[in-house]
Formats: structure tokens, C-alpha cells, sequence
């Protein structure tokens, strides 16, 4: 198994999206997750509770914000609240920044426009199964009026924003001496603050960090 796009051996996953030409895009872009997995499927907001009550361990809950019976993000909060061991990701059309952040402060473990690429959905949908939580950059940093580290308390996708400034450095080029120069930082934190991103982005290598960044999870983006 490859360490950095780890397969489970069973998953069971609520998918619920009233449209189900999305519901099939979805159940194919992730099928990589598992080697099998149980897809629970709903179209609306009840049929999501008639799951959510079945006594169904669920790994994962993937739940479009604005489907037939559901009241967007109050919806989401009273599920977070009867639910709240299950990891829930949002999949919407609205790229809302002021809703995201609502919904990240909610406690979801991440958002997912539904303009991403399958490519970018899977890793996203990795990273929050291994415990971390995503949303697109965008919507969290300080370029969109953000500061992350006071909107998400832990930073995004599982990062913190000083291991964020870490791998920006990293994606210049930067040795480590020169980003603890940066940084202010001791180099020997500098690598342990490394040693994290690379587990929570599941690559075993600096190179390898900075592509999952640029190209799967969209952590650093072009100025």
C-alpha cells in the first residue's frame, strides 16, 4: 500500500445530494478510498435523517448544504450536535467565504466545492479521514479577509498557520536554516514542524509536500 494514498478495507458512507448525477460523480471519484465501500444514499434532508437514525456506524457523512428539507447551515448544526463523532463534509455550489468559516466553526470536517476536481475531492476527502479537516484556501486565509489562525483556532486542512508559513517557505525553495532565519524559528523546529506537515498530508518527502499543496489540495496558491 502506498503510505501516502493509504486505502481502507471497508468503508461505510453517507452520500446525500438531491441531484444523482452528482451522487454517481461522487461515488466514482472516491472509489479509490476503499477497497469497499457501502454507499448510503439520500436526496433530501429526511431521507439523511432516516440514515443517520438507522444505527449505521458511519465513517463518513458527505452532505450537500442546500438539498430538498434542509435549512443550510442550522440543518448542518443540529446534525453536528446529535452527531457529533461523525466526520461531516459539506459539498456545495455556493463559495460563500463568510459560510464556509460558519460551517468550519460548526465543526465540519470540511467543505468541498462542487467545482473541484475529482482529483482534488479524493485527496481532500484522504486528508479528513486521517483527521484532519479541508476547505480551498480562499475561503480561510488572509488574502480573503481571514486570518486563520483566530477563524479555525487549528489552522486548515489540519495544518497550523505557522506550519502553513513553513510550507510557503518550502514551495520557495528555502533550506531549513533559511526558513528558521524567516520564521525566527530554532532549525530544529523548523523539522519537526516538517515532520507534522508531512504526515498530515501523507508524503514522505519536502518535494512531495509541496505538490500535494499546489496540486491536490490547493494550499499554496500562485500570487
Amino acid at each position: 500500500m502506498d503510505p501516502a494514498n493509504p486505502v481502507a478495507e471497508k468503508l461505510d458512507i453517507l452520500l446525500a445530494d438531491d441531484h444523482e448525477v452528482m451522487r454517481m460523480a461522487m461515488r466514482h471519484a472516491l472509489q479509490p478510498l476503499a477497497a469497499q465501500i457501502r454507499w448510503f444514499e439520500a436526496a433530501d434532508a429526511a431521507q439523511v435523517e432516516a440514515h443517520l437514525g438507522s444505527g449505521v456506524d458511519f465513517d463518513l457523512a458527505l452532505l450537500d448544504l442546500n438539498m430538498p428539507g434542509a435549512e443550510g447551515a442550522p440543518t448542518i448544526a443540529r446534525w453536528r450536535r446529535e452527531h457529533p463523532a461523525l466526520p461531516m463534509v459539506i459539498l456545495s455550489a455556493t463559495e460563500d467565504a463568510a459560510l464556509v468559516r460558519e460551517l468550519i466553526a460548526l465543526g465540519v470536517s470540511g467543505f468541498v466545492p462542487k467545482s473541484d476536481a475529482a482529483a482534488v475531492m479524493l485527496q481532500a476527502i484522504r486528508l479528513i479521514l486521517a483527521g484532519g479537516t479541508y476547505a480551498p484556501l480562499r475561503f480561510l486565509s488572509e488574502r480573503g479577509g481571514v486570518d486563520t489562525a483566530s477563524e479555525t483556532g487549528s489552522g486548515a486542512f489540519g495544518l497550523t498557520p505557522r506550519q502553513i508559513e513553513v510550507l510557503r517557505l518550502l514551495a520557495r525553495g528555502l533550506p531549513n536554516k533559511v526558513i528558521a532565519r524567516e520564521l525566527g524559528l530554532a532549525e530544529a523546529t523548523v523539522k519537526v514542524h516538517l515532520l507534522a506537515i508531512f504526515r498530515v498530508l501523507q508524503v514522505r518527502n519536502r518535494t512531495e509536500a509541496v505538490v500535494a499543496a499546489q496540486k491536490r489540495l490547493g494550499l499554496i496558491e500562485s500570487e
